[in-house]
């Protein structure tokens, strides 16, 4: 598997336990991960906000067709070998990882918050950290 960390800073603990747990799943070719830019720091909280973008192994198969319903053909069909929804089912089973917050057809969303107190403070802060992974080689979803 090929692994991708050019446009991630190396922020967010969950964001590193996904990635670990992904480098273990068979069906991912690979992870582009990235820092997304609602990322943003004040004086009570830290956001942290990354995307995971993953690219599934595929497979090739020829289907037999007729043009016009007269003229023999053939057309070639990829196939991947995981879908997102599967990936979630894979990923909710393990402990570190845990069921997403959300799920679409193309998205997952994780959404963690813990409360950072430093030694010796009285006051800590809020660190949220937001991880979306998308399923990488798909058409854009926009709104109609």
């Amino acid at each position: 598997m090929e692994v991708d960390t050019s446009g991630w800073s190396g922020e967010g603990e969950f964001t590193k336990r996904l990635i670990d747990a992904l480098r273990f799943c068979e069906f991912v070719r690979l992870l582009k991960i990235e820092d997304a830019p609602a990322s943003r720091g004040d004086a009570g909280f830290s956001f942290i906000s990354n995307e995971v973008f993953v690219l599934f192994e595929s497979t090739e198969r020829t289907i037999r067709t007729r043009r016009f319903g007269l003229i023999p053909g053939s057309i070639v069909v990829r196939e991947q070998a995981m879908t997102l929804e599967e990936l979630e089912k894979s990923l909710s089973a393990l402990p570190d990882v845990g069921p997403a917050d959300y799920g679409d057809e193309g998205m997952l969303q994780y959404l963690r918050t813990e409360r950072v107190i430093a030694p010796y403070q009285t006051r800590g802060y809020k660190l949220i950290e937001l991880v979306r992974v998308y399923a990488a080689g798909t058409a854009p979803r926009r709104e109609p």
